[in-house]
């Protein structure tokens, strides 16, 4: 009885494929899976609002270049920033996490003050400084992540009696979240919401609150919505099915019909760059809650893909962090974001797909708004510098490191004109 020698293919393959677990095993993984994710969505980002704000731009009588400007403006300070915030050791995060919060209600409280504050679209969650408009919401987020982390570590021992897990979460969250709906900004405030049920959830806080508190949140989301005229109309369009033969088509459903169109014109390869139809005057927020619609039609279905795919890829570096460390900061700092990121990503997309309501969310790193680009890349650089304290972390770079000056060190040297 003999046996058939291995063919050629099937050792190549599982080669492949153990060189492939290998890579998806080594402590690296996780900081580049994020990293090349934030700075691929980012280039995308700017790609995408330059051609999806140019059109608008010229109709304003300014220059087609203007959103894109401000926009890789905001971009140059936030990489910067990224890399800052990498560097910074979690004990330092603990130490500003109360002043982050006390700064994020003031920031929030400046919507209110005349002459600084701005509304837009019946939202009044602006704040206009030396001609700039910032969201001061972008910044409660990231504050709320590192106070809440650093609160719940403390609480650690206690954090199966609901009143310590309660206590002083969900009262300062909830200072936050008032000052928010002040500015009638439901949708920010369901992400807040969700990211304070995310870090209690992570740290371990019993499930009998979620349920309870599930009912209560629902009850006054509801109650929010009958309050406004608007948001009712917004959720009974989506509710009755928004099309271009429906009565609201000119009206409450006129940009999700006109994002579906852009998605649907789009096919698998898309118009082209720069091709879209709808972003001239057709498509409102085309280059912010929008964007994702002018992806799928300048770039087809394969954009929208390849989109999803870095989001995707984003989202499992960082449950690839939590999952992995003992520290439980960086644990349920880093869920934070995580669900930030989600939530962000899954109300843009699913509104402009029209399977939710439209709430006007930007879509992460892509969406024009310097605000959220910076403020989300400061956090996603805060996990950066998690991901490189990971255990074996430290090791491989300077093992990487090591081998570019060796490669680099036997290249041959040019000098006057031969190599040497």
């Amino acid at each position: 009885m003999t046996v058939a020698a291995e063919s050629p293919f099937a050792g190549r393959a599982a080669s492949l494929s153990r060189q492939v677990a290998g890579r998806l095993n080594s402590p690296l993984t996780s900081y580049y899976l994020v990293l090349g994710a934030t700075v691929t969505l980012t280039c995308i980002g700017l790609v995408m609002v330059l051609s999806s704000s140019s059109v608008e731009s010229i109709a304003d009588g300014a220059s087609p270049f203007t959103e894109f400007w401000k926009q890789a403006m905001f971009a140059a300070l936030g990489l910067p920033g990224l890399v800052i915030c990498m560097r910074v050791p979690p004990r330092i995060w603990q130490m500003l996490a109360w002043p982050m919060l006390l700064a994020a209600f003031l920031l929030q409280a400046l919507t209110f003050v005349p002459h600084i504050g701005v509304g837009t679209n019946g939202n009044h969650s602006w704040i206009a400084v030396a001609g700039f408009t910032l969201q001061p919401a972008e910044v409660g987020k990231l504050a709320l992540i590192v106070w809440g982390a650093t609160v719940l570590v403390r609480k650690r021992p206690l954090i199966h009696r609901p009143m310590h897990a309660l206590i002083p979460v969900v009262p300062g969250a909830g200072v936050l979240l008032i000052l928010i709906m002040g500015g009638k900004d439901l949708g920010t405030a369901m992400v807040v919401m969700a990211i304070v049920a995310g870090l209690l959830f992570v740290a371990g806080a019993p499930l009998r609150i979620f349920a309870a508190a599930s009912g209560v949140l629902l009850f006054a989301v509801l109650v929010l919505v009958q309050a406004s005229s608007n948001r009712l109309d917004r959720i009974g369009s989506w509710m009755s099915g928004c099309s271009a033969t429906s009565e609201q088509a000119q009206g409450s459903c006129f940009q999700s019909v006109h994002g579906q169109w852009a998605l649907a014109s789009g096919g698998w390869w898309g118009v082209g760059l720069g091709g879209s139809r709808e972003k001239w005057g057709l498509l409102p927020e085309a280059h912010n809650d929008f964007i994702f619609a002018i992806v799928g039609e300048e770039l087809g279905l394969v954009g929208t893909l390849l989109v999803i795919g870095l989001l995707l890829t984003l989202c499992l570096g960082l449950a690839r962090i939590v999952l992995r460390t003992d520290d439980e900061f960086v644990k349920i700092a880093t869920s934070g974001v995580l669900i930030w990121v989600v939530t962000h990503s899954v109300i843009n997309i699913g509104g402009v797909v029209g399977l939710l309501p439209i709430v006007g969310m930007p879509l992460p790193l892509v969406s024009s708004g310097g605000t959220a680009l910076i403020t989300m890349l400061a956090a996603l650089g805060m996990v950066l510098g998690f991901a490189r304290r990971e255990s074996g972390v430290a090791e491989a770079l300077a093992a990487r490191a090591g081998l570019v000056q060796r490669s680099l060190a036997v290249l041959p040297v040019r000098r006057n004109g031969r190599n040497r």
